[in-house]
């Protein structure tokens, strides 16, 4: 190539060159500026706002904090439950019918049949006592010692369950005391308790003997452990009372039978005296022979403890048929709130994550608490610090003071040092709140050449 065109050609590159350099130095220029690229920032001037930047200290914290807050509450319904009941007794014996005088005739002797001892059953109306360690050696068993120590017993109701507190319903009913010591002990080791205890009845209300007639004080003799005999249960009740024993008889009404025993061979013969009486026995001591009387005082006490099993029954049943209806009232109601929930129809206040957190979402201030910055800026993710500048972080509130206006408080926290994070977990957030982290000024110049390097590439394009 000759000198002449070699010159004429770098003629041509110079100014092409020339515009390259001037569109770099142009977008440099306008970078400083920061023209190319505008992040957000808290500055306490704003155009229509007046911010107040206040450097967070547990001073300040504490004072934020003392501005008037109620959070919001959970309906009614998700601390209702739906109700109990409580046990029934059995109620008294129907009073003794009245016998007029009649014929005496021969006493017929029916012996009663003898029966096996059986280990003695827990059953409805039971009370149970739970004996426990001491208060200083065992604390986990905080409702058996109160009882314990207040000689308090646990009833067993009508359902056959007795309801111990920290532990809860307990089947026991038709069990010996063996078999109930056993369960409880697997309940409460299943509820990590310490399953140190002895178990005892300490009243017998189950299982019952009637005692009528001419006696000195009619009543109802409970069975314990301790086989209950015939001659006991008269002496329960005072002994008889007859003036002529010849002709008088003690009858025993037991499962549809009834059976008969003169009184002389019954005072005679020991062996009467030691038989074993059995729940739902009834004893009448009668001076008369009209078995048909005697019937029909045992069918009436029978119709009448009948008719009120059948009126605890029905109780029972409308109780739990109320019980039924009201928790499905309330799975309703807590299933209709938690609907408008999923559909934003609860009306719930809000805090706002902005600037460089991990995720720019909104967090829903908590029901019956409060929730601070540390909550719902780490529950939220946190923010990155290679993004994210940890001096550079705010919470922007409006000035209750002002009726949230054009005043705005900016809480600023300074986590460059990592100890005072611990002010975040004390700082409690308001509603309508913005959290709002600056980002580090290395990220601010990494954006602008992201935005820049385009720019440049085109320019050098043209130029060439």
């Amino acid at each position: 190539m000759s000198g002449t065109s070699k010159r004429a050609q770098d003629r041509g590159l110079l100014p092409k060159a020339g515009r390259w350099i001037g569109a770099a130095a142009l977008t440099v220029a306008l970078t400083s500026c920061g023209i190319t690229y505008n992040s957000p920032t808290v500055n306490s001037s704003a155009e229509g706002f007046q911010v107040t930047v206040l450097e967070m200290s547990p001073t300040i914290v504490a004072s934020a904090n003392r501005s008037p807050y109620a959070p919001q509450s959970l309906p009614a319904s998700f601390f209702a439950n739906a109700g109990g009941g409580s046990a029934r007794g059995a109620g008294a014996i129907p009073p003794t019918p009245y016998l007029p005088d009649e014929s005496r005739e021969t006493v017929e002797f029916r012996p009663l049949p003898d029966v096996a001892p059986q280990p003695y059953r827990i059953g409805v109306g039971d009370e149970l006592l739970l004996a426990t360690k001491s208060r200083n050696s065992v604390e986990e068993l905080s409702g058996l010692l109160a009882a314990a120590n207040q000689r308090q017993g646990y009833t067993v109701r009508d359902d056959g369950n007795i309801a111990i507190p920290d532990v809860g319903s307990i089947a026991v009913a038709g069990l010996t005391i063996e078999e109930a010591e056993n369960r409880l002990f697997q309940v409460l080791v299943d509820n990590q308790i310490d399953p140190t205890f002895s178990l005892e009845v300490s009243r017998f209300n189950s299982q019952r003997v009637a005692v009528g007639g001419a006696v000195r004080a009619p009543t109802i003799v409970p069975i314990t452990p301790n086989d209950l005999t015939l001659g006991e249960a008269i002496i329960a009740a005072g002994g008889t009372e007859v003036r002529d024993r010849e002709f008088a008889s003690i009858r025993v009404y037991r499962q549809g039978t009834l059976y008969q025993i003169p009184l002389e061979i019954y005072l005679q013969n020991p062996g009467m005296k030691d038989k074993l009486m059995q729940a739902g026995d009834a004893v009448f001591v009668d001076t008369s022979y009209d078995l048909d009387r005697a019937l029909e005082f045992y069918r009436a006490k029978i119709d009448v403890i009948s008719l009120r099993q059948e009126a605890r029954n029905s109780a029972l049943n409308n109780l739990m048929t109320e019980i039924n209806i009201r928790r499905g009232a309330l799975e309703e109601d807590r299933t209709n709130f938690d609907r408008r929930e999923k559909y934003g129809a609860n009306g719930r206040q809000y805090v706002y994550l902005a600037g460089e957190v991990s995720d720019q979402n909104r967090f829903a201030l908590p029901f019956n608490d409060r929730a601070t910055l540390a909550d719902v800026l780490y529950g939220e993710g946190g923010f990155d610090t290679t993004t994210g500048d940890p001096s550079e972080i705010y919470v922007l509130r409006g000035d209750p003071q002002a009726g949230y206006g054009d005043i705005v408080i900016a809480y600023h926290l300074n986590a460059r040092n990592a100890a005072k994070l611990i002010l975040a977990t004390k700082f409690e957030m308001r509603p309508d709140d913005i959290i709002f982290i600056e980002e580090q000024p290395i990220t601010k110049w990494n954006r602008a050449l992201q935005q820049l390097f385009p720019v440049l590439l085109r320019s050098a394009q043209n130029a060439l």
